[in-house]
């Protein structure tokens, strides 16, 4: 078994966890359509992180033409150029399902505002 960690290990990126649950961020995606490759900006809320070693996932959700879109994007891809964070987000809960069922104003996550001391 301590072959698979091993190998686990080796594909693993470092510096992954720079955003949380709540945040709105920008994923650098590659996307290769037959011979050429360019990245593609996929811009959302993130509503779910799913941990599990290599296997960390987390979920991107965004308004496109007025229908509500979730991506689930594998946190070690190597497809993945780079995750920036837009905003901040002020929430109190591991998992922002009940984002889906709102609409408009409603669906907004306040922006969290840190004090300088």
């Amino acid at each position: 078994m301590d072959i698979i960690a091993s190998i686990e290990a080796e594909q693993m990126k470092e510096n992954v966890e720079n955003f949380r649950i709540g945040d709105t961020v920008k994923v650098y995606f590659k996307i290769i359509e037959g011979l050429t490759e360019r990245v593609q900006i996929y811009e959302g809320l993130v509503i779910a992180k799913n941990n599990g070693g290599i296997r960390k996932t987390f979920t991107v959700r965004k308004i496109s033409y007025g229908v509500g879109v979730e991506r689930i994007f594998p946190m070690h891809s190597p497809r993945i150029e780079k995750v920036e964070v837009v905003r901040k987000g002020r929430v109190r809960r591991a998992k922002l399902y009940y984002i889906r069922d709102r609409v408009g104003k409603a669906a907004k996550v306040p922006e969290l505002i840190r004090k300088k001391h």
